[in-house]
């Protein structure tokens, strides 16, 4: 009596105890996604391979990674609309005015904005700071930090730039104009 005594009540608390596992502990769709989080690492390779194409000068190569319809804004409030004139105006840049450009020290951070705030647009974005060398054609050089953030579209081409950067060195640096 006493073993069969001893028997019920165990199974009493092994039934006591089992943890019941509901629907809802079962469904992760609920928990909505949080406003931001770390992107695909390949899109601070993106980054990483147009400074390289930018320094080389592969003109084809760094354009390409821009869509169409892509913006260039600098803080000074100048801006470029449309992957012709963005390559119409780096081209000329390249060609003309830089002789050498040089990137050091990058950090890149590719981030998936899911809630886009006070942000232009949610998506994919890649923030990078670089210490950037710059000589010109008439000689001088300028060295500054640039702070640069890239949007990208749903086919991982860039459809927004925002470059933060102080005009001052690189105007002292310019060659004068004829």
């Amino acid at each position: 009596m006493k073993k069969l005594i001893l028997i019920v009540l165990c199974a009493t608390l092994f039934v006591a105890c089992k943890k019941e596992v509901t629907p809802k502990a079962l469904s992760t769709s609920e928990t909505p996604p949080p406003p931001t989080e770390f992107a695909d690492s390949k899109y601070s390779e993106i980054g990483k391979k147009m400074l390289a194409d930018l320094s080389k000068n592969d003109m084809d190569s760094w354009t390409d990674s821009f869509a169409e319809d892509a913006k260039y804004y600098w803080n000074s409030g100048d801006s470029l609309v449309g992957k012709p004139a963005i390559e119409k105006y780096w081209r000329d840049r390249r060609g003309n005015v830089i002789e050498t450009i040089t990137f050091e020290k990058e950090i890149w951070l590719p981030v998936k904005v899911n809630e886009k705030g006070n942000i232009p647009m949610d998506g994919i974005w890649l923030l990078g700071w670089y210490k950037t060398t710059a000589k010109y054609k008439g000689g001088k050089s300028m060295t500054q930090w640039i702070h640069s953030t890239y949007h990208f579209n749903s086919e991982d081409k860039i459809d927004m730039v925002d470059q933060y950067l102080d005009r001052v060195p690189i105007m002292e640096a310019m060659p004068p104009k004829k």
